[in-house]
């Protein structure tokens, strides 16, 4: 790399104007935690969307020299990217590509060479595959999973289908693996997940029975049925999430985002903040405008508008958002603090210990995976902890 490069990079790490932190002990504290419950079961790991949004990089490696050896992500280009990291740190694990197997988007020489297992969702998909891995000749053959679906309609085979396979048909595709997904894991008294238990336990009552089978998420592992079989995929509780909503959180923080202030300003009783004026000071306030914005995966939703919004705090203090959020901006009503409190280049938390994922994904109407996943970036990436898992 050029000095030129050495110094632009250089240059990025100190113009950061927020920091994201990922605590890798807390990250395989999480895995090992999911395992213990799911025992005797193994306990993969989904690691799609770049790790839920850490980075499959550093995720992957420190999840597998913690004891996970089965990975699963969506595309074949993930799949590539942790085999990478896997090579890099001399570990090997099964990687399964979730989305299927379509010749013409990620060809059965690049999962070959990569050591890519696929999961097979309908009649065609289970042909090509096996029609590819018979042309393929000797060697080391990429294996696959078998998708049921029982109630998602998504992706894979309906239960009657997948039923009636043969053991020819299962034995061409180098089957490994049943899988199915839950729909409601997370609502322990839903009843579509007794049903969805049902239809896979009779998808495999066949030629199904003789392989490894697979169902539960990361709720799933907290149902009271323990639909564990042979090995669960958890991705969300993994990074922090919590997998039973409604109760404490079992999980450790992972990610923590802090963002700079860039300016304090006193406004006035009725000034406005942000475009078209969306909020307005009903007295006197100090507002800091902070370097995060939607841009930096601040979702819209939460811009502070008629008494709603997310926040940012400060020492564990809440400062709520005002106006609406920008590409790059954000501001905050910091009229309660202390004098001294904050200052121009400060920092602020908007995701971590006191800004959980959830409770934030809450006050921006949505989700914590899409808080996860649409982490910018942009924000200067700080890995901590060697994946021990003593956090």
């Amino acid at each position: 790399m050029s000095g030129s490069a050495f110094s632009d990079r250089a240059d990025d790490e100190r113009d950061a104007q927020a920091v994201l932190t990922v605590d890798l002990d807390a990250l395989v504290a999480n895995w090992r935690h999911l395992a213990a419950r799911a025992a005797p079961a193994e306990c993969g790991a989904a690691v799609k969307a770049d790790a839920y949004g850490i980075g499959i990089e550093a995720a992957v490696p420190a999840l597998a020299r913690a004891g996970c050896l089965t990975f699963f992500v969506a595309h074949a280009s993930e799949g590539r990217r942790a085999r990478a990291a896997l090579g890099a740190a001399g570990l090997g694990a099964r990687i399964f590509v979730l989305n299927g197997f379509h010749p013409d988007a990620a060809g059965f020489d690049s999962y070959r060479a990569h050591g890519l297992d696929a999961v097979l969702g309908s009649a065609e998909e289970l042909r090509a595959w096996s029609e590819a891995r018979a042309a393929a000749g000797g060697g080391r053959l990429p294996d696959a999973a078998l998708h049921v679906d029982t109630g998602m309609n998504r992706l894979g085979f309906p239960v009657e289908d997948a039923r009636f396979l043969s053991q020819a048909e299962l034995g061409s595709a180098g089957i490994t693996l049943v899988m199915s997904h839950l729909v409601s894991a997370e609502d322990a008294a839903d009843p579509i997940n007794a049903r969805q238990i049902a239809a896979f336990d009779h998808a495999r009552e066949r030629a199904l029975r003789a392989y490894p089978a697979s169902l539960a998420n990361s709720s799933g592992i907290f149902l009271p049925a323990r639909p564990f079989h042979d090995l669960v995929r958890p991705g969300f509780a993994l990074y922090g999430g919590n997998p039973t909503p409604g109760r404490p959180n079992p999980m450790l923080p992972v990610a923590t985002l802090r963002a700079r202030v860039l300016q304090l300003r006193s406004v006035p009783a009725g000034a406005t903040a942000g475009y078209n004026g969306r909020w307005t000071a009903d007295r006197p306030s100090r507002l800091a405008t902070i370097a995060l914005g939607y841009a930096d995966g601040v979702p819209i939703g939460g811009s502070g508008i008629d008494g709603r919004g997310a926040e940012v705090f400060v020492d564990g203090t809440a400062c709520p958002l005002v106006g609406r959020i920008s590409m790059d901006l954000s501001i905050a009503d910091v009229t309660h603090l202390p004098a001294g409190a904050l200052a121009a280049g400060d920092s602020v938390e908007w995701l971590g210990p006191h800004g959980d994922v959830d409770a934030l994904a809450a006050r921006c109407g949505t989700i914590g995976y899409e808080i996860l996943v649409n982490l910018g970036r942009r924000h200067r990436r700080d890995y901590i902890g060697n994946g021990t898992g003593t956090a």
